[in-house]
Parts: C-alpha cells; sequence; structure tokens
C-alpha cells in the first residue's frame, strides 16, 4: 500500500490528544457526602475490572476513528500497473468523437452528447494541477494546446458534429505531437468514440510506449443505404443531348432494403425519379437517363428518403454543358486539310490552327484534345509542354511528317511511354482487324459488318514496340501496329503509323476517319471532377487560372465565402481548401462578379457504415499497456483505479464514521453491573 499524499501522515501524532483524555479525565472520582447512612437503601458499586474495560474500547474506538481519518486525507491506494508516477504533474489527451455516426441515439441521448459528458467524468478524476488537451475530426490549430480544468470543459461545450472522419493511428499521432511537447509530465491518452470498423485496419496501434485508453460508446444499430457515387456515361456534354448518369447505392445494414425513392435533380428542376430494391450489404449500379441540358455549369443534386441516418441522403455533383468544344491543331507551317474538313463539319467544335513554333504553352489546358501533324521536328520545348498537358489529363493524337525528324520523335513520344516511329516501311499492307472492345469503337457502328472495306497503306513508319498501357485500334496483317493509343499519366496519347498523305495511306480518306476523329474528341473528356469528398480532397485542381491581389479565387454558397490557397502547377491552378469547408453541397468558383466553375461537395461515405469493433476487436489492436473502459456508470471511479491502482480512502472514512459511531454506542449502552447494600434499621 502507498499514499498518495504522505505529508498527511504527521497527523498521526494526534493520537496522543485521545490517550491524554483518557489519562486525565477517566481516572477522577466523584465524592458523595452522606450526612447519615440511616436512609441509605441502595447504592451501585462498580467493579473496577468492567470500569477498566469500558474506558479501554472508548480509548480503541477514538484512536482508530483518528487513525483513519488521517488515513483517509493521505489517500491510500494499492499500485497498479500506471501508478508509478502518482502524484506527479500529467499532461491528458483527451479525443471526442464528432463524426457523423456520433448523432445516432441510445437510451442516454445522442452518441455525442454522453461522449462530452464522459470527457468531462475523466478530466474530474484528475488533479486541478494537471492540463489536458481537446482534439476532435477536425484537427483544429486550436486544440494544439494545453488547457486547464476550466478551460477544457468550456472547449468540450463547443464541440460540433463534424463531416472529417480520421482513422485510429492519425489520432493517436496528432495526440502524440503535442503530449511530446510535454516533458516531465505522466502522459495519459483517452479516446472516445463508437469506434466504427472504418477507424482501423485492425492493425496494432503504435503508441511510443503511452498508455491509451479507449471509451467506447454504443449506440443503437440502424439500417442504412447512402449514395456512395456517380458517374456520367458522356465523356462530353453538348446542349440537349440525352446524357446517362450511373448512381452507386450501397446499402450498410443486414436487411435487405424495398423500394428506396430517388430522385434526380438538375438546376432544381427533377429529371428521373425511381424506387430501388437493394439486397443487405451489397451495392448495386442503376443508370438514369435524362436530357434538355442548356450550356453551361449544371447544378446537380441526387436525394434519398432513408430515415433514421440521414446525414447521407443527397449527393451532389455537377459538371460543364460546352456550347464549343475546343480543338487545337499543331503542324508544321501548312494546314493539313483532311484534319479541317473533319472539325467544320460539325458546328460543335472550334478549331484553332497553329504551327508549331507559335503555340502558346499557357493554353494548352483549355484544350480537351490537341492534334499534332506534318511537323517535321518536334522541338524539345514543345515536347516538355505537351507531356504536362498529357500527364494531367489531356489528349493527343499524333500523325507524323512525311519526313519526319525520327530522333525528335522519339525523345517526344518516348517521353510518354508511347511508340515512336523508328523507320520508314516501303510495302504495300493492308489493316487486318479493328479492336472493337476499344471505346473510340463503341457507338460507330449500328451493325459490325462481316467483311468491312479497311484502309489500305502503301508504306508506313514502323512503331516501336515500347509503349505504357498499350491499345491498339488498328492492326496490320503482319502484326504491326497501324493507330494504338496509350496511356500516360492522366491522358491518353493516339499515334498514328502513317501522315496524313495519299502517298502512304488513304486513312485520311476513308470512311471510318471522321467518326474515329470524332470519338476520339468526344472521349477527351477534360473536365473537373464530379465531385468531392470533404475532409478527403483537400486540394483540388482546375484548368490555368491567372489571379493576382485584386483577383482573387472564392468559393461561394449563399452567405458562405471561402478563399482558398491558389497555387499555380505547370498547366493548371490548385486550390487548397483545408480545413475551410464544412458544410456539403454546390459552391461557386468565382473571379471578381464571374463564375469560373461549379464545385460539388459530399460527405465521406465511411461514416454511412454503422458497424462497430466488439471488445475483442479493440483489444488486438491494442498495444499491451493499453486499456478499455466501459462506458457505463461514471468513469471517474475507473480513470482514477487506472491510474493509481485501488482507492482506499474511501474505506478509511467508512471505517472512521464506523468508530465513532462505537464509541457512541458503547458510551450510551455499555452499563456497569449492579449490586445492592441494604442496612439495617438502629
Amino acid at each position: 500500500m502507498r499514499f498518495l499524499y504522505p505529508a498527511f501522515l504527521f497527523a498521526l501524532v494526534s493520537l496522543a490528544i485521545p490517550v491524554l483524555i483518557h489519562l486525565f479525565n477517566f481516572r477522577r472520582y466523584q465524592k458523595v457526602y452522606f450526612s447519615n447512612v440511616q436512609f441509605l437503601k441502595e447504592i451501585r458499586e462498580q467493579q473496577s475490572s468492567r470500569r477498566n474495560l469500558k474506558e479501554r474500547l472508548i480509548l480503541a474506538a477514538r484512536l482508530l476513528a483518528l487513525t483513519f481519518l488521517v488515513l483517509a486525507f493521505a489517500r491510500p491506494y494499492v499500485p497498479g500497473p500506471n501508478s508509478k508516477n502518482a502524484g506527479s504533474q500529467k499532461a491528458i489527451s483527451v479525443f471526442i468523437d464528432n463524426s457523423y455516426s456520433m448523432q445516432t441515439l441510445n437510451r442516454e441521448g445522442a452518441l455525442l452528447d454522453e461522449a462530452k459528458r464522459r470527457a468531462k467524468e475523466i478530466i474530474s478524476a484528475y488533479s486541478i494541477n494537471d492540463r489536458f488537451q481537446l482534439l476532435t475530426q477536425d484537427f483544429e490549430g486550436k486544440h494544439q494546446r494545453m488547457l486547464t480544468r476550466e478551460e477544457f470543459n468550456d472547449a468540450v461545450d463547443q464541440v460540433k458534429i463534424s463531416p472529417r472522419s480520421r482513422n485510429l493511428q492519425q489520432i493517436v499521432d496528432r495526440q502524440l505531437s503535442l503530449l511530446n511537447t510535454q516533458p516531465n509530465t505522466t502522459r495519459s491518452l483517452y479516446i472516445i468514440s463508437d469506434f466504427q470498423k472504418n477507424i482501423s485496419n485492425g492493425q496494432l496501434l503504435k503508441t511510443s510506449g503511452f498508455t491509451v485508453n479507449l471509451v467506447q460508446l454504443t449506440g443503437n444499430t440502424l439500417a442504412n443505404v447512402a449514395v456512395d457515387s456517380v458517374w456520367l456515361l458522356n465523356a462530353i456534354h453538348r446542349p440537349g443531348e440525352s446524357e446517362k448518369m450511373v448512381v452507386r447505392l450501397h446499402n450498410y445494414s443486414e436487411e435487405d432494403s424495398q423500394k428506396i425513392p430517388l430522385k434526380l435533380l438538375i438546376n432544381g428542376s427533377q429529371k428521373a425519379l425511381g424506387g430501388f430494391n437493394i439486397k443487405a450489404r451489397s451495392v448495386q449500379d442503376d443508370t438514369l437517363t435524362f436530357s434538355g441540358l442548356q450550356s453551361g455549369w449544371q447544378k446537380g443534386e441526387i436525394t434519398l428518403q432513408d430515415n433514421p441516418v440521414t446525414f447521407d441522403n443527397q449527393f451532389y455533383f455537377s459538371f460543364n454543358v460546352k456550347q464549343q468544344m475546343p480543338v487545337l491543331l499543331i503542324d508544321g507551317g501548312t494546314p493539313n486539310t483532311f484534319l479541317n474538313s473533319v472539325f467544320n463539319t460539325d458546328p460543335f467544335f472550334k478549331i484553332k490552327r497553329v504551327p508549331d513554333g507559335n503555340v502558346d504553352y499557357a493554353s494548352l489546358s483549355t484544350y480537351p484534345l490537341i492534334v499534332i501533324s506534318d511537323v517535321k521536328t518536334v522541338a524539345p520545348g514543345l515536347a516538355q509542354q505537351l507531356k504536362t498537358y498529357v500527364s494531367k489529363g489531356g489528349i493527343l493524337s499524333v500523325f507524323p511528317a512525311i519526313d519526319a525528324d525520327i530522333n525528335s520523335y522519339r525523345d517526344f513520344l518516348q517521353a510518354m511511354n508511347a511508340a515512336y516511329p523508328e523507320g520508314i516501311v516501303t510495302e504495300t499492307a493492308k489493316v487486318r482487324d479493328l479492336n472493337l472492345r476499344n471505346p473510340v469503337f463503341a457507338s460507330i457502328f449500328e451493325n459490325i459488318p462481316q467483311s468491312p472495306d479497311l484502309p489500305e497503306i502503301k508504306r508506313y513508319y514502323r512503331l516501336s514496340n515500347t509503349g505504357n498501357g498499350a491499345e491498339s485500334l488498328m492492326q496490320l496483317q503482319n502484326g504491326n501496329s497501324f493507330w494504338a493509343s496509350y496511356t500516360s499519366g492522366k491522358g491518353k496519347v493516339y499515334v498514328s503509323a502513317v501522315p496524313l498523305d495519299d502517298n502512304f495511306s488513304n486513312l485520311q480518306r476513308h470512311a471510318l476517319f471522321v467518326p474515329i476523329m470524332f470519338r476520339i474528341a468526344l472521349l477527351s473528356g477534360h473536365d473537373q471532377s464530379l465531385f468531392y469528398t470533404l475532409g478527403r480532397d483537400e486540394t483540388m485542381e482546375i484548368p490555368s487560372v491567372e489571379t493576382s491581389e485584386k483577383q482573387i479565387l472564392k468559393l461561394v454558397k449563399g452567405s458562405q465565402t471561402i478563399i482558398p490557397d491558389v497555387r499555380q502547377d505547370e498547366g493548371s491552378t490548385l486550390l487548397y481548401v483545408s480545413d475551410q469547408l464544412h458544410e456539403t453541397g454546390l459552391y461557386n468558383l468565382n473571379k471578381q462578379d464571374s463564375t469560373l466553375a461549379v464545385m460539388a461537395f459530399n460527405d465521406n461515405r465511411s461514416e454511412s457504415d454503422l458497424s462497430y469493433f466488439s471488445h475483442d476487436d479493440l483489444k488486438k489492436v491494442l498495444p499491451d499497456n493499453g486499456n478499455i473502459l466501459l462506458g457505463k456508470g461514471s468513469l471517474k471511479d475507473a480513470v482514477t483505479q487506472t491510474n493509481l491502482g485501488m482507492q482506499l480512502w474511501k474505506l478509511c472514512i467508512i471505517l472512521a464514521l464506523i468508530f465513532l459511531a462505537a464509541e457512541i454506542l458503547i458510551i450510551r449502552f455499555f452499563k456497569l453491573d449492579k449490586t445492592r447494600v441494604t442496612t439495617q434499621p438502629v
């Protein structure tokens, strides 16, 4: 047994007080004088042995009562595993899970309210001189400091639901980053959460030897269906055309969901409505078709009716319907009549033609498709800019010149992991087949012909066998590639083995040439993402935008305005919102009074899965010095016992009261024997 405040043991000298009282008070005798013993009828005779017993019992009760009272102030305890530094100053970090799942109810109300109460109970178990940190899912800068008990309680009252969700190791690392700045203190970590399964991957926590205490709160088990994601099947969106959207629904519950109502809104107008059945613990993709869109940015919203879990019933997205699609044609100085004719047949395409020596590198990112043809030597500067353009999602189509500089084309295309011309092959050939599985050929043929008329070749460039993510469009009879696509970064490179010249092939005059070029252009989706996720996508990439001190970018939603951190990258602009965004919805990206884009933000759907770790699962991720505290009853005693061991001061108080009561009972009810003495009358 040890004492938390051993200095109070000096008060044991007060035990001399009842001893002195015993020595000087109980030894006094009272004399009674009688004028005549003739009238004495009865006397009480006290036996010395019984008198001494009573006095000693009273003394013992007083001594024991005083002893246990002194011991209670000294705070005795039986040492526990974490009681080595009892009495020293402590630094305690408490994490309160304020993610969406903490809105779940139990018998005591919302889990977040219970978590706040538990945090205050934990702090009340420590000394007023100890210091505390409050941490939430937001990882706010104001929480990276130590607080007094009063400051901590005030900060707890201000905690609100957050859209962010961190894993268990991130939480512990954040707590340790502050506690490591508190030397010469005993440091402990507390995490109060419902411990959804998404909070950990099951690996053992790295705690740097500090004690980690988990407090698990239990809510009601609820069924939940949410929209996990959406995507459009059309890469390019044209006014008035039919659009197809795939909606991914996820049933997170253990029961089948029947006829879940779903509604699609575009710019506030209802475009689709339906009811869906989803099996338990399954994912289902459904396709919605809509049309009648005007040019400009489209604000989309999908709404579910799924109670009682409602935080994931809305899903926002945005996309741009373009009035025209810009296409950049780069040539060696002479316009290519075949390419001009292809894109001039449809007013949707807006072509711009420039020679290879006058390319505006800053504007490359504004073109979904760039076609380079008849360029003899690709300059290193142009090659580097086109590489950056493709890596960020651009589509590049390459037709070599009839007298191409093989070395420059090798350096140009090899840098993008694409095949390059190795030399001219002067032999006639014919395209053997088409790769109909390639997305380029989707919707080109109503009926696939048995013996299609394919391009004929007089001579061609032999393409190298190198290439990353190569996918053939057309192949020659000898097995050589004639036209193929290659993945490079986020974009694609289409390389042809022939120039657009009659002396090489009839490709440029063939019936397939126009629809293939259209499909390549329409597959060149160079738009921003349909949506972003709060807490995950803190960096957003948009086409290059020039900014200045007076012309800043703002994200605006109603009366809410957020100014992101803007950084310029090669061919693009990066927006950093950090922890400024807290609300889902559709935000306008404004530059002064003009709207550059509409950006959609949704909650992290990991919170939608309301399944939790069991007690045994939590034990597997905790190190040996970790503890799991049950979220039942008061945590103050449990925390005190964990830190110090078995507390005995309450027992001492009880024993002190018992012995005080014993003293009173002895004095009140301990009666001495009575003897009667009679006298004879004279």
